[in-house]
């Protein structure tokens, strides 16, 4: 996680060493001819992420934006005081039209049957109010055939993934008319947990690039945004129960999220089926709170004599789990998820070490000299209020290879490169769950198409029983923020983290690079069409360039 760890993972990738000039040469003489990315018939499958069935047929209908329309069955548990579905239908329209102002009067009107209506049922207790979980049922049906097409899902959350993919299916053929193919589709994901993990404490990010995220996440079917939202370099999270620590910890007064602002991001990601996973990381990464919170952090000595800097939080002192408890139930409450990410990762252990009164501690407890023991019993403290707090804890992976006494279910999140699969075997075989976020580093930049390496990653491939592979809810793409603020967070997001969307949301047999290539580079044209400055896959342009000038 930290940016010196990282660098080592990526030098022993070898993606961080200095590109020689014959690689340049040879990168020039490879290089792809221009190439243009157009919006192809849907039979086509320009479909991301791949669904679990797909089946088209030749069959053209057409589409007019003066009178296609979204609507529900009359069998549907949800009507249309379900907000949830009706800002949806209002989105999608948009996402399918938006550009009709641009071609209106110039399309040829063509004469064959037209698709009237997108009719939804939702099944079950629609959930129109409720919050996404792990648990969400995302699947559903999605049925092409005039003169009214339908989506039918089990829940609402299936009815927003239905969505995107017949939004998919729409494109404009030669004569600029709206048109569909015929199709009969059946999806589900593969995992419940799919996830991209932002970093607001090294660089603030503004409230419009968190929601662009969250837009693009919905394009790419992921359902998890891991805010990072606290680190050692600021305190941007606004506590009513404790104010000083982003008034002191914080870049700047504007540089804070407020509880407002807390909520329209909560909101926003809800009205999408998104996951807002708080992360509040302790107790290493945390200099930014004792700017705020006096007596938290453990005083460094040198020489036995204080060396004026401070380390970890103090697990030796009562007040330590007094402010935690506090801070933890605030958040508890804010935050409507089930799972709060407790951190855990790389402590330091020197300025404990230095420390006589957590010597002393140590010795009063019957650690000895072993810090991985006082590591564990600060973070079965932490672990032991999150439970009392009917919530659920995810934690990086050294707590679990420190050998903390965990809380039955506790999610470990590997994110280490070297033998993270090894990683794997050991967590899901101790019973634990996992979320694997390990290959999907996408703070490691390289020159090129790396999405290739995201792509080919299978989050299964460890030793290990049916039962174990189990274990693995899912995965994130993590973008750590030391070199990634508003100005680039967007293009080095997507579509890089695209190919992890589908690794974690299609079948396990969608392999083929080439196919996947051909439609990521339809998907990404559509995501920049759709206001998401997603980078180039390739040298050329996207077809709807001339409508933007």
């Amino acid at each position: 996680m930290r940016a010196e760890s990282r660098r080592a993972a990526m030098e022993h990738r070898g993606l961080g060493r200095p590109r020689l000039c014959w690689l340049l040469a040879l990168l020039a003489a490879l290089a792809l001819r221009p190439v243009r990315a157009s919006a192809s018939p849907s039979a086509d499958l320009s479909l991301w992420p791949m669904p679990v069935s797909v089946q088209t047929t030749p069959r053209v209908l057409l589409l007019s934006p003066d009178s296609f329309f979204f609507g529900h069955s009359s069998a549907s548990k949800a009507g249309p005081s379900c907000t949830l579905l009706q800002e949806a239908f209002r989105r999608y329209y948009d996402y399918i039209f938006g550009f009709y102002k641009w071609h209106h009067g110039s399309a040829d009107l063509r004469v064959g049957m037209e698709l009237q209506q997108l009719q939804v049922s939702v099944v079950l207790e629609p959930e129109c109010h409720a919050f996404p979980s792990i648990s969400s049922d995302e699947s559903y049906t999605l049925l092409v055939k005039g003169p009214v097409a339908s989506i039918t899902a089990n829940r609402v959350w299936g009815v927003l993934r239905g969505l995107e993919t017949f939004s998919q299916l729409i494109y404009q053929d030669s004569y600029g008319t709206f048109t569909v193919n015929e199709s009969n589709i059946v999806d589900s994901p593969r995992f419940p947990h799919r996830g991209i993990l932002i970093d607001t404490s090294r660089h603030f990010l503004p409230l419009k690039s968190i929601f662009k995220t969250l837009d693009a996440m919905a394009f790419n079917k992921f359902n998890v945004l891991h805010w990072h939202i606290v680190d050692d370099q600021s305190f941007p999270y606004q506590s009513v129960t404790f104010p000083g620590l982003s008034k002191n910890g914080s870049y700047s007064s504007s540089h804070v999220y407020t509880p407002n602002d807390v909520r329209m991001v909560i909101e926003y990601a809800r009205l999408r089926g998104i996951r807002i996973l708080p992360e509040f990381d302790t107790p290493g990464h945390t200099q930014s709170w004792g700017k705020g919170q006096k007596d938290l952090l453990t005083p460094c000595y040198n020489r036995k004599e204080p060396s004026g800097t401070f380390g970890p939080i103090n697990p030796a002192w009562n007040t330590t789990y007094s402010f935690l408890s506090k801070l933890f139930k605030e958040i508890s409450t804010v935050f409507p998820d089930e799972f709060i990410h407790l951190g855990g990762d790389e402590v330091d252990f020197d300025c404990w070490e230095s420390n006589p009164e957590i010597q002393d501690f140590m010795r009063n407890r019957g650690f000895g000299k072993n810090f991985k023991k006082l590591e564990s019993f600060y973070m079965h403290m932490v672990l032991d209020m999150i439970s009392a707090m009917n919530k659920r804890s995810i934690v990086w992976q050294e707590v679990f290879d420190d050998e903390s006494q965990l809380t039955p279910g506790t999610v470990i999140q590997v994110w280490k490169w070297e033998n993270y699969n090894q990683e794997q075997s050991q967590v899901t075989k101790a019973g634990f769950p996992v979320i694997l976020s390990a290959p999907w580093y996408l703070d490691i930049i390289s020159y090129g198409q790396d999405w290739k390496h995201y792509y080919e990653v299978d989050p299964l491939n460890f030793e290990g029983s049916q039962e174990q592979k189990k274990l693995v809810i899912g995965g994130e793409a993590c973008l750590w923020g030391e070199y990634v603020d508003a100005t680039n967070l967007t293009p080095r997001l997507w579509p890089r983290a695209s190919a992890v969307g589908e690794r974690l949301w299609s079948h396990q047999g969608i392999q083929d690079l080439g196919d996947a290539y051909r439609r990521l580079t339809i998907h990404r044209c559509r995501m920049v069409r759709r206001g998401i400055a997603a980078e180039p896959l390739f040298t050329g342009y996207c077809d709807h360039d001339r409508l933007l000038k």
